[in-house]
């Protein structure tokens, strides 16, 4: 298996694989663009590959790239699918959405144009679109200085916080979503941002006849290097749960509030899917690849956002964005074909309970 077929190193070239390996699969297809350029004046825009029936009544929906640089991994696990995609019933379909955030995926950042975290955008009701959790309120100066990156002893003053908040308490403050300060980490937005919305609108459009999906949303970051592991986030029955929890020996997590789960989030992907498809039974499953330490990844989360707001004109070349980069999409040959082997793993296991 030569990664580097899956792997890219831009999103240049991870949508122009992404498209050519849709023609090639036979798939239709569509692009969702409202007017970005990336650092190569290139198009950014979301990608949509559909393979099966045109009104299928059973969905597998496989998302990448919400969370911008996050998207090389969820990329090439697209690429192997449409080179390799399951077998698909008359009524069914595989639908698989390349990166929800061009613009994070292209300038190596994690939120959007608007600095908003994608995957806190989806909230229902735009009167919820305020505040934050009390201890973001804490912590907001320590996440966001308004100073230019520079070394300022941040994991001791994190780890000070911890002791004297408790690593659960801030973990949930930090990463729950917020809607009070635009330029800080974890913004959810005061709209539905363009990319959600035109997403939205073609999910209402194209699936409309869908009467059972299970949706796959592919993250980095969380957890072991090189494991996956799975939130369960919505599940209708317990046939599927029986089947993941099968396969992935304690790596499987729901939001039952008896288990625990890395946190939870205000406006998330996984609440927009069922909101537009009021009359399909909706399973949703995230899936995290793990690249190492929570205070790792949240010190590299920080320095861009630093840099972004203090240097605007910053390339994807610059060693901020590059630690990024490397943070959330290791270049290990080991890390990558753990990717792509976990990756076909549950899409084997979704393809088996939806389509069989």
């Amino acid at each position: 298996m030569k990664k580097d077929r899956y792997f890219s190193k831009t999103y240049r070239q991870a949508r122009s694989r992404f498209r050519r390996a849709a023609r090639r699969a036979g798939a239709r297809t569509s692009s969702l663009h409202w007017g970005l350029r990336g650092p190569e004046n290139e198009k950014l825009s979301v990608d949509i590959a559909i393979l099966g029936a045109k009104r299928a009544r059973r969905v597998l929906l496989h998302c990448s790239g919400i969370h911008g640089v996050e998207g090389f991994a969820g990329s090439a696990v697209q690429l192997d699918l449409l080179r390799h995609p399951p077998r698909i019933p008359a009524d069914g379909a595989l639908v698989i959405v390349h990166c929800l955030n061009p613009y994070g995926m292209a300038y190596l950042r994690r939120a959007n144009e608007n600095n908003v975290d994608l995957n806190r955008n989806f909230v229902e009701r735009d009167g919820e679109r305020k505040g934050a959790h009390d201890g973001y309120h804490r912590i907001h100066p320590l996440l966001n200085p308004a100073s230019p990156p520079r070394y300022d002893f941040f994991t001791l003053r994190l780890l000070a916080r911890i002791v004297r908040h408790g690593f659960r308490y801030l973990r949930q403050a930090g990463a729950e979503g917020q809607y009070s300060y635009p330029r800080g980490l974890f913004f959810g937005g005061h709209r539905l941002e363009d990319g959600p919305l035109l997403f939205e609108r073609w999910i209402r459009k194209n699936l409309r006849k869908a009467r059972r999906v299970v949706a796959i949303d592919v993250h980095t970051g969380i957890g072991e290097i090189g494991r996956d592991w799975l939130i369960l986030e919505r599940h209708h029955g317990e046939a599927f749960h029986r089947l993941l929890e099968k396969h992935y020996n304690g790596r499987l997590d729901t939001l039952d509030p008896e288990n625990t789960i890395a946190y939870k989030v205000r406006g998330g992907l996984e609440l927009a899917i069922p909101r537009i498809l009021k009359k399909a039974y909706v399973d949703f499953v995230t899936e995290e690849f793990g690249t190492g330490s929570g205070t790792g990844l949240l010190r590299a989360l920080r320095d861009e956002n630093r840099l972004y707001h203090h240097v605007p004109d910053a390339s994807p070349g610059h060693p901020v964005k590059r630690a990024l980069l490397e943070r959330f999409a290791p270049s290990t040959a080991l890390w990558r074909k753990r990717v792509l082997k976990d990756g076909r793993r549950l899409i084997r296991l979704a393809s088996r309970y939806l389509f069989e």
